[in-house]
């Protein structure tokens, strides 16, 4: 398989690391902050203002500190106090330099922090941008969970950050309050899971908003963590320093506090992958969007606590990349289209009883740039494999609809709508227009 950006992972350390941040503050009479934010291939995307530039970012509680990078679109932004440092991450490539800024002032809103520290990250191939469809300039995630009380509504698709000052806790009907373990600046919360037949196994897990998949599970036979027999070698996401791949696979159920999810969607990733991690300690994997935004959250770091409550996406089922295929924009294209002019001519229907009119209209032609949306990878051995579907192959139309009317996400969803659906992808290859048509099959045999 080839490697491509799709799920997003970034945990990474650094050397040096940065001291002088100090915190996010709102005016005291100000009970919260309310932002709004776009949910795409489950990660939540929120507004932030660096040093007086507007940007987009991932809110991501398993980073531990803000990361900028795609600043090509950019025409300015400053950053302050830079130096050099060199930057590790999950994967298996190497090392990559990077910048380290401090002192900047970042805003959500009412929500300032006046010197926060963040790193820069200079490689091109770091870019959420194609593969969202959106552009995308960074991470940002515990330092906005260690100032405030954030509640996270998935449902909804809003984020409050609540002044701790003002916040009374109320649990309201059918929420559950649960521990929440914050270790190295990160959230880990308890649960089990099922696999196969045997009983439900604890785990404890780490909470990632910055995963758009649902489930990792570390390989632990001696714990009871086997890889299910119905599995499959898939790319899992990037890490700071390369891709990371392991087995996708099914579990039987996992349950956090006492909501439980059945036949959830999982993955074990190679434990070389993890070689960054010299001890994983008691820690046994990750939840992340997929699962996550099932609920909705309030996420107390001060006092150790979260609540959730299942939303309307609770029984949603599970998304499989049933085609094997994968996108993501590169780029603009132009595109034609026939329209009629102004003028016409307008005739009349000799001997019609209702007088029926004809408009004859002239035909021109116009010119449009819309988004280029490309195949960047395919499963092997998948329906789109088969049907002789390629990398770089340019996607025209799904099943007669035309892509750049759509948003990437939607086109995904076109391409893996259900089991036993045949669709028809027009693509163009070599400057020639070709037409592959396949059946959507489960990711699983029986």
């Amino acid at each position: 398989m080839k490697k491509r950006l799709y799920f997003f992972v970034l945990l990474f350390v650094v050397a040096p690391l940065l001291v002088s941040a100090q915190k996010f503050k709102m005016p005291r009479h100000k009970k919260f902050q309310k932002v709004k934010f776009e949910l795409i291939n489950n990660l939540i995307i929120i507004p932030v203002q660096i040093n007086g530039s507007d940007l987009t970012f991932v809110l991501d509680s398993g980073v531990s500190k803000p990361i900028l990078f795609n600043l090509s679109g950019q025409d300015s932004i400053s950053i302050n106090n830079v130096s050099e440092v060199t930057i590790r991450g999950l994967g298996d490539g190497e090392p990559m330099k990077a910048l380290s800024s401090m002192g900047n002032v970042f805003s959500l809103g009412d929500a300032e922090n006046y010197s926060q520290d963040l790193y820069v990250v200079l490689d091109k191939g770091i870019n959420f941008s194609p593969s969202l469809g959106i552009p995308v300039h960074g991470i940002l995630g515990f330092e906005l969970f260690r100032d405030f009380i954030v509640e996270i509504n998935y449902g909804a698709k809003y984020i409050k950050l609540h002044n701790p000052e003002h916040y009374v806790h109320r649990q309201g009907k059918n929420a559950q309050t649960l521990p929440l373990s914050i270790i190295n600046r990160k959230a880990y919360v308890e649960g089990t899971v099922l696999i196969k037949d045997s009983e439900n196994i604890p785990v404890k897990l780490l909470v990632d908003t910055g995963s758009s998949d649902a489930l990792w599970l570390f390989h632990q036979p001696e714990k009871g963590l086997e890889i299910p027999e119905k599995n499959y070698e898939d790319y899992l996401g990037r890490g700071l320093s390369g891709d990371i791949f392991g087995r996708r696979t099914m579990v039987n159920g996992i349950k956090i506090g006492d909501f439980e999810l059945k036949e959830a969607k999982a993955a074990f990733p190679y434990r070389e992958f993890f070689g960054l991690i010299e001890n994983l300690g008691d820690r046994n994997g990750s939840v992340g969007g997929e699962i996550l935004k099932r609920f909705n959250f309030v996420f107390d770091y001060a006092n150790g606590e979260v609540t959730i409550k299942k939303n309307g996406n609770f029984r949603v089922p599970f998304q499989y990349n049933l085609a094997g295929i994968e996108l993501q924009h590169n780029g603009l294209r132009y595109i034609a289209e026939s329209i009629a002019g102004i003028g016409g001519v307008v005739s009349s229907e000799k001997n019609a009883s209702f007088g029926n009119v004809q408009i004859l209209l002239e035909n021109k032609t116009k010119l449009s740039l819309v988004p280029e949306i490309v195949v960047s990878g395919i499963r092997a051995g998948s329906p789109a494999a088969e049907a002789g579907l390629r990398e770089g192959d340019v996607i025209l139309a799904v099943n007669g609809r035309q892509v750049y009317q759509y948003k990437l996400q939607e086109v995904l969803k076109m391409l893996n709508e259900k089991e036993g659906k045949r669709v028809r992808v027009l693509i163009e290859r070599y400057n020639k227009d070709l037409l592959f048509s396949f059946v959507l099959k489960k990711v699983f045999d029986d």
